[in-house]
């Protein structure tokens, strides 16, 4: 068989994951994993405007209140997500950077968010 034919190299496998010096690495990025930098909450740009719509296409004719453009970090992001559906006492999902509630909620989640102290606009309709 010739050599390299059919067979990986070990420099494909991954790399580096233990530094003498450094300590573990980022497979990534290969920083150490204390400045890892591929890792860290990214905060999402926008105008610091957040959008709240009624949709209803693809969801079966089911209503649903969107909020998009909360400058907020995913962990942030879900947790008043989770206190939007509280106060409408609904479920709903927060993914991708947007929070859905279940229900045409508009008026109390733009009254919620304004108290928030966010700047708020109707979307849509």
């Amino acid at each position: 068989m010739a050599e390299g034919a059919g067979m990986k190299s070990k420099s494909g496998i991954g790399g580096l994951v233990y530094s003498t010096e450094h300590g573990r690495t980022c497979p990534d990025c290969r920083q150490p994993v204390v400045a890892c930098a591929c890792k860290q909450a990214v905060v999402p740009a926008g105008d610091g405007i957040v959008r709240v719509s009624r949709d209803t296409k693809s969801r079966g004719g089911k209503c649903v209140t969107v909020i998009k453009g909360v400058l907020l970090e995913a962990a942030a992001l879900a947790a008043l997500g989770k206190k939007l559906k509280a106060a409408c006492g609904t479920g709903g999902t927060t993914k991708d950077g947007v929070i859905e509630i279940q229900g045409d909620h508009c008026e109390l989640v733009m009254a919620r968010l304004k108290a928030e102290g966010f700047t708020v606009k109707r979307a849509g309709g």
